[in-house]
């Protein structure tokens, strides 16, 4: 990725996949479903799947991972200086 601060261009390595589900031991209880607050988890097909797009708009709070009684969710936190970015303002 890149970024452009001050006219200068700043390459920032991505972050990686740090979020995964295993299906076999999902038990599709929807909790990851319920305590994600920018909706990256759904349901399709009687299965819990996480958004394509999740490295960009994941607030990387475990929520998921915390809630997830069956220990399908596997979370670790991005690279540092990888993750999630936050500005005031």
């Amino acid at each position: 990725m890149k970024i452009e601060i001050d006219g200068l261009t700043k390459h920032i390595p991505g972050t990686g996949d740090f979020i995964s589900i295993d299906n076999n031991k999902c038990n599709n209880c929807g909790r990851c479903i319920l305590v994600c607050l920018v909706n990256l988890w759904f349901r399709k097909d009687d299965k819990i799947y996480i958004s394509e797009d999740y490295k960009e708009k994941c607030l990387e709070c475990a929520a998921c991972y915390q809630v997830c009684d069956a220990n399908a969710i596997k979370f670790q936190y991005p690279a540092g200086g990888t993750g999630i970015i936050y500005e005031k303002g």
